[in-house]
């Protein structure tokens, strides 16, 4: 249990949205007053057109409903409302793609497009309540794509643009959808990703597809179908479909916002509905007390749209307040190391949103690169969407922040649509841990029988004990499957997160990773991320991934996938085995010490960054990998882990 606490300067705090005397007063609010708590933050943030008439609805319970009765709408309150203010013309949206090219939409420019867009898809036939894919690369379209559908009361349902055909397919097919945006291409780390190409393969044998809208971005040539394919620029050029005027339709809260499919971490992905008042509720508050956000801010979430990070803190988030997001069409490598930091630089980014597994790539680069650049105007790193362990922490904190940022760590999934736990900019920070339960949020650690663990540092499931606005609802057209994945585990009684994490003495969370992410070693079960953070405290390793293999005496054993810093000697591998060993023994256990490291030059990821390791878990076994590969970041990967998995055996076997 590491003890390292980095106070947060008097000079943020004095300024900060969320004091720690206000953070006691609303926490203790919202235990005594559970529907005061939200029904007055309800009527204070969000416009409606019509009030709600209960605040919480748990007649049904899982299914449970927020704000019953209110009608509002999405985009009225992340544009509209705004335009009709002082920040009319302001920066809603700053973009910038990785061939320079560069757009500044206002709110008021916004709105115009978006207007625009909502009336070409009502004229191409799109009701309330219909699903609209949308499948594009991070360009300025997207984001009008999706506030448009929320203009008319469509559900838009966002399919990352580095997915597969076959991936596109499978969502298409489970939503029913008769019209998919998209654009010629898009560019990712110097490659360019044939997006409508993509599209006219998923949807060759699916007639219910009657429409494909194409952006012109990547400059191609591409296939387009007679009376099914249309360019964007051409629609938004015709009077008759793109008037400048749109009413936004009135939403019930509980009405679908949007369907988002999980990354592929499990064999089939799971849609997860969002309804609207509760999301737009929680995009309001985390992105005030969370992120600290002011309507002045410009801030960067790298968080592609097509994750929940993306809908939530890319766009969702910073338009709901007015402030201005930015956003960018690229890697955080190309076409160097060094072009994060000089988008920060360029734009004066105040506040920056990014994933771990970004950190620690930059991390593996050295600073050298941040040193051309001035990153002043930064005053606050957040981080969220796995564990971040703590050398990455104390290097984003210091090289990054020049140590006087503080670093936000945050707790979410997909199903809760935003931050649960938090680092909250007003409490010391303990590197590597994530933090405190949000005001309104009632997170504990049960064991296996659902009795809450009051000792510290004991590692148990991660449970959400009462409803949130921002819950997912359902899984879409699954409600069985709702039931059993978030709620069987504990007979009904708390929402299962499926993560395993333990509390320290002062109330810190601290992740383990998922509840399967274990290794049982001699009937101990140790957490893979807590092996983990103990290979990448050491200053060789950039990355790590553990997984059990099966072992005829102790059960499983621990078997170890690094990935080593540029420039470290590999002929040296025995001594840094060596050097691995003692730290998972010293940091936490001897139990824990990996059976067997190999060296590998990359991980398989998905594409939202997350290592998968059931895939790691059968090379290291021997057996066939039986899941579908093609939401991986590079499938390429496999064998080159493979590769190194034999070599490595060949090795010992020969000595």
């Amino acid at each position: 249990m590491n003890g390292t606490v980095v106070q947060i300067r008097e000079e943020f705090l004095k300024k900060a949205n969320l004091t720690k005397e206000e953070y006691e007063r609303l926490t203790k609010w919202a235990e005594e007053d559970f529907e005061g708590f939200w029904d007055y933050f309800a009527k204070k943030e969000i416009s409606w057109f019509e009030p709600y008439k209960k605040v919480l609805d748990d007649s049904n319970a899982p299914f449970f409903k927020f704000f019953e009765g209110g009608k509002l709408n999405m985009c009225y309150n992340c544009v509209d409302r705004h335009v009709t203010t002082r920040k009319k013309n302001r920066a809603a949206i700053i973009w910038e793609s990785e061939q320079g090219e560069t757009r500044i939409l206002t709110y008021r420019e916004l709105q115009y497009q978006i207007n625009k867009f909502a009336n070409v898809l009502k004229t191409l036939g799109v009701k309330k309540g219909d699903v609209v894919i949308i499948y594009m690369p991070m360009i300025p379209e997207l984001p009008i794509a999706m506030l448009a559908c929320t203009k008319i009361g469509a559900i838009h349902s966002v399919v990352f643009a580095g997915m597969s055909s076959v991936a596109l397919k499978e969502r298409i097919m489970d939503s029913k959808s008769s019209i998919v945006l998209t654009a010629d291409g898009g560019f990712r780390g110097g490659k360019t990703i044939p997006l409508k190409e993509n599209v006219d393969k998923a949807i060759e044998k699916l007639k219910f597809v009657k429409y494909v809208v194409v952006v012109r971005h990547a400059d191609r040539d591409v296939p387009m179908k007679t009376l099914r394919d249309f360019w964007w620029q051409d629609l938004m050029s015709d009077p008759d479909y793109a008037k400048p005027y749109c009413e936004p339709e009135p939403m019930d809260s509980e009405d679908p916002l949007f369907i988002i499919y999980t990354s592929g971490s499990t064999a089939k992905p799971k849609g997860v509905v969002h309804t609207t008042a509760g999301y737009l509720l929680w995009r309001i508050l985390t992105a005030r007390w969370v992120f600290d956000l002011k309507e002045e801010d410009t801030f960067w979430s790298t968080a592609n749209i097509g994750w929940i990070s993306g809908h939530s803190y890319t766009l969702y988030g910073p338009l709901s307040i007015g402030s201005t997001t930015f956003i960018y069409e690229g890697t955080p490598l190309y076409p160097t190391p060094a072009q994060w930091w000089y988008l920060v630089d360029k734009y004066k980014i105040n506040v920056m949103y990014t994933a771990p597994t970004a950190i620690r790539a930059l991390m593996r680069r050295g600073e050298e690169w941040l040193k051309k650049y001035d990153l002043s105007s930064l005053r606050l790193l957040t981080t969220g969407g796995e564990r971040l362990n703590e050398a990455a922490w104390l290097w984003y904190w210091e090289h990054v922040g020049g140590k006087r940022c503080p670093v936000i760590d945050a707790y979410g999934q997909t199903e809760t649509a935003g931050h649960m736990i938090s680092s909250l900019p007003i409490v010391p920070q303990k590197p590597g841990s994530v933090g405190i339960a949000v005001p309104g949020i009632f997170p504990d650690i049960v064991d296996e029988n659902g009795n809450i663990i009051k000792e510290p540092n004991k590692t148990g499931y991660l449970v959400l004990k009462k409803p949130w606005p921002s819950m997912v609802r359902t899984l879409w057209q699954d409600d069985e499957g709702y039931k059993h994945y978030y709620w069987d585990k504990f007979n009904g009684k708390y929402y299962y997160t499926g993560d395993l994490a333990y509390k320290d003495k002062d109330g810190y969370f601290w992740m383990e990773g998922r509840a399967d992410d274990v290794v049982n070693v001699s009937a101990h079960r140790i957490g893979c991320a807590e092996i983990e953070s103990a290979l990448t405290s050491c200053q060789f390793v950039a990355e790590a991934a553990v997984v059990g293999r099966p072992n005829d005496i102790t059960g499983e054993e621990v078997f170890a996938f690094v990935v080593l810093k540029d420039g470290v000697d590999k002929t040296h591998h025995d001594e840094i085995v060596r050097k691995l060993r003692e730290l998972v023994r010293d940091k936490v256990s001897p139990i824990a010490k990996p059976s067997e490291i190999v060296f590998v030059d990359a991980l398989p990821k998905t594409r939202s960054g997350k290592v998968v390791r059931r895939i790691l878990k059968a090379i290291a076994s021997g057996k066939s990998i039986e899941q579908d590969i093609s939401t991986l970041e590079d499938t390429l990967v496999i064998e080159k882990v493979k590769k190194a998995v034999e070599d490595r055996t060949s090795d010992i076997v020969g000595g």
